[in-house]
């Protein structure tokens, strides 16, 4: 069995690639059981956010590649997203996942949610049937290696979010935020974060929309916000100075008509947009009109990176602390292999001795009850006694990833073969080259 991650983020593609293949939450299900059913895939999740989509299986068979399974499902040719993949695998993939669910593959480093998309992405695919032994244990170890980070550093204070970032920018164009009216398009998590930066900056009115309005009434009750019905959407975004959109939308909700429209209405005061969804709700083109400033989710990496220095100090401890915990998760996982070789000579063991007890249950004569549980404590003692040696020596070797020893014990006992070694990984393709950037990433 190999763990293989596979995928694709901000460092390694463009916006608009990954804008092709990202999928909704309400998509999230039936693409994981989809990927399941490729031949070869055991088990499976995936984590898909603005920033990244990453498939990460347990596969039987090299010649399983579930990036096949990205370009076939979403139409996309192969050819275009091979330069822009990166592919880990084993203690390489154990390692880039424990990196992001402790953040410090994100865009902005040590922001925390993240872990909660991951979380997410893990509970989906346990609700569809696609998580099994393997990537149970390895979910289990990434949050556990997170939570480490989290408590043991300083990487998330000072707290610095896609949204706060977003903010920063709207206040550096507009000055001040003070009285600005702010629509929120989209209720999810991200809107909210925004909404608390805003307030805090002093702004006025909080408008918000969603094509579910009791989610939209949800989000504006604490703002004492003004809930507008979805479809009056374009009717009073020109209300807004500044727009803060994240929906799921497959395709652009604002188009450069629109802007058109809005400032015309404003009399070309100024409008901000952060989009800060994928695919963008924002057409690029709208950015162009003059009094409207649009920025999405890759112009945000700029902004955060003034904000990282003394978080870049804090991830040398982080990743320092994954490290050991990418290791100690490997030696788990190299233990479980001598399971079987350790289960054959217990049983080896307990053959003999009951051979041996039965030989001596006629010299022994007639046992009181008492005698025979003496008899069954020293037996199985002394056994537990010989036995100690050899399973510690088949479990270090396995933590020191020895198989020439392992083999070597396994024929001086002759046990079986510690376990079926995983499968080989497949040749690792040259991953795309991520750019260098100061300690900022994505989601």
């Amino acid at each position: 069995m190999t763990l293989a991650l596979i995928g694709i983020n901000h460092k390694t593609a463009p916006l608009d690639l990954r804008e092709k293949v990202a999928i909704a939450r309400d998509e999230l299900p039936d693409t994981t059981r989809a990927l399941a059913a490729m031949p070869g895939v055991s088990e499976c999740m995936i984590v898909s956010t603005c920033n990244r989509v990453e498939m990460l299986t347990a596969i039987d068979s090299p010649d399983t590649d579930p990036a096949r399974f990205l370009a076939q499902h979403f139409g996309v040719d192969l050819a275009q997203l091979e330069p822009h993949l990166y592919r880990h695998y084993d203690a390489d993939a154990v390692r880039h996942l424990f990196r992001v669910a402790a953040s410090l593959d994100s865009m902005v480093v040590g922001e925390s949610q993240i872990l909660g998309q991951v979380k997410e992405a893990f509970s989906v695919a346990r609700a569809s049937g696609t998580v099994g032994t393997e990537l149970d244990h390895l979910l289990q170890g990434a949050f556990a290696a997170a939570k480490r980070v989290r408590t043991e550093t300083e990487i998330g204070s000072n707290s610095v979010s896609i949204a706060s970032v977003g903010v920063e920018l709207a206040r550096k164009i507009f000055g001040s935020l003070q009285g600005r009216t702010v629509f929120l398009v989209g209720a999810g998590k991200m809107s909210e974060l925004a909404a608390r930066h805003l307030v805090q900056q002093g702004a006025g009115a909080i408008l918000v929309t969603n094509r579910t309005q009791e989610r939209a009434r949800q989000l504006a009750e604490p703002f004492n916000g003004r809930v507008i019905p979805f479809e009056k959407l374009h009717e009073t975004a020109s209300e807004a100075d500044i727009v803060i959109s994240s929906t799921s939308a497959p395709h652009a909700i604002f188009t450069r008509e629109h802007g058109q429209a809005f400032l015309h209405k404003r009399r070309n005061r100024p409008m901000f947009f952060i989009d800060l969804a994928v695919p963008r709700d924002v057409d690029p083109a709208m950015g162009k009109l003059e009094g409207i400033f649009v920025y999405d989710i890759d112009d945000l990496q700029q902004v955060a990176a003034s904000h990282m220095e003394e978080r870049s100090r804090e991830a040398g401890d982080a990743e320092a602390m994954i490290a050991a915990e990418v290791e100690r998760f490997q030696q788990r996982r190299r233990t479980v292999n001598v399971a079987p070789a350790i289960v054959s000579l217990q049983r080896q063991a307990e053959e003999i001795r009951q051979n041996e007890l039965k030989r001596m249950h006629a010299k022994l004569g007639v046992l009181t009850s008492e005698q025979l549980a003496a008899v069954e404590a020293l037996t199985r003692g002394l056994v537990n006694k010989f036995l100690h040696p050899p399973m510690q020596a088949l479990k270090q070797a396995a933590r020191d990833n020895d198989p020439a020893r392992m083999e070597t014990l396994c024929e001086t006992w002759q046990l079986p073969t510690t376990a079926e070694e995983p499968a080989a990984a497949p040749e690792k393709m040259e991953p795309a080259r991520e750019k260098e950037t100061s300690a900022v990433g994505g989601k």
